[in-house]
């Protein structure tokens, strides 16, 4: 037998749960929530008959939902006696309040507000993901989800994002913000603002300190074989060597091949400010990102601080050689027209993956071997 105290921690541990959670508070379970009570065993009646009814007694003062009572005979009892069953609560209101804590009746009490006042497309996140909102004033969340609908990709055209004023948020908003921000764009655009993060999504200035992988390609020309450095001491750190590579992605490292008087430069992102550098101008530079919007978008943008740049392993024979089976959707294109810094041939391979269903090729499904062959002919034609 247990007793309202006993179930009522129960289901409160219950509102941590975050699938139990958003079944119960998204209509996915049937209410009433009916919890067993238990019935007391022939010994407990029998050595303790007064704790039996002291058991009953608490369950008639129980004010919220409703209990269902039954009749049980014992052996040791002259006639059935009326003992509670199931405790049944109708509706979410009532199970927060059968925690009987003050905590979670906050926290309900928020969560209400803040559903009432975001777009249906954010509820079910909002609800599932319980540390997006709970150390933030409700007001803010809703404001967050208002900013959510409203911002586009790229919209903000290389500002820092404290300067969006035009959205009515203070400069600090974003700071403040930014992970919910995130995931709520990731509701309305497939994901796209994580995996490329809110920066690069928005097309705003990076003011963070931003780390890349530098790591040389041959022994001998730094005493790491990797060190990381911002990107602001990346502008000024005179790096040696005669040719430099810089990667999209900092996972595909282990594509690159050994070369000789060679320096990899990997996890840039949309961050190439740095390569605006005075000492880059002495050097062989290529570029090599994904074949999609963003990658072309980066290329462009790395070609215009530095014009030498030449381009590895993102052209359509590439794309439509290793496409079957690899390319994927994608989900949030950087931009309608093809970006400046490009080429012919890279803008029309801009146009081309826009007006396909699957325009997107990520650097780790091209063969090592073929990245080998690639980075080989631009060492030849670049010694």
């Amino acid at each position: 037998m247990k007793s309202p105290l006993e179930i009522s921690r129960k289901l409160a541990r219950q509102w941590y749960q975050s699938e139990t959670r958003s079944n119960r508070l998204l209509g996915f379970s049937e209410w009433p929530l009916c919890v067993s009570i238990g019935t007391p065993s022939a010994r407990e009646f029998s050595q303790d008959p007064g704790a039996v009814q002291r058991h009953a007694d608490s369950w008639r003062s129980v004010a919220i939902g409703s209990v269902e009572w039954g009749a049980v005979s014992y052996r040791a009892g002259a006639e059935p006696i009326l003992l509670p069953s199931q405790w049944c609560l109708r509706n979410p209101s009532e199970w927060v309040a059968a925690t009987m804590d003050a905590t979670i009746g906050k926290e309900y009490a928020d969560l209400e507000h803040i559903v009432e006042g975001v777009d249906a497309a954010f509820r079910a996140l909002l609800v599932t993901q319980r540390s997006l909102w709970i150390k933030k004033d409700p007001g803010e969340v809703i404001a967050a989800a208002d900013l959510a609908l409203r911002l586009q990709p790229r919209c903000a055209m290389g500002r820092p994002l404290r300067l969006l004023a035009e959205h009515g948020v203070d400069t600090k908003f974003f700071e403040r913000n930014a992970g919910l921000l995130t995931r709520l764009l990731d509701e309305r655009f497939e994901g796209e603002p994580s995996e490329v993060g809110l920066n690069t999504f928005l097309g705003a200035l990076e003011e963070s300190e931003h780390w890349v992988l530098v790591a040389p390609l041959c022994d001998g020309l730094l005493p790491f074989k990797k060190l990381r450095l911002t990107t602001a001491e990346l502008m000024e750190s005179r790096l040696p060597g005669s040719r430099l590579i810089v990667v999209e992605n900092e996972k595909c490292f282990h594509q690159l091949p050994e070369i000789a008087d060679t320096i990899a430069v990997l996890g840039c992102g949309l961050d190439l400010q740095w390569m605006g550098a005075p000492w880059l101008k002495e050097k062989k530079v290529a570029y090599w990102g994904d074949i999609d919007s963003w990658g072309l978008l980066m290329l462009g943008r790395s070609r215009e601080l530095c014009p030498n740049v030449s381009a590895l392993l993102m052209s359509k024979d590439i794309y439509e050689l290793y496409a079957p089976g690899s390319a994927v959707e994608e989900p949030v294109t950087a931009q309608v027209s093809p970006p400046c810094g490009l080429q012919a041939d890279e803008r029309n391979l801009y146009s081309y993956l826009l007006g396909l269903g699957k325009g997107r090729l990520e650097q780790e499904y091209i063969p090592k071997n073929e990245v080998g062959a690639e980075v080989g002919r631009w060492m030849v034609l670049n010694f």
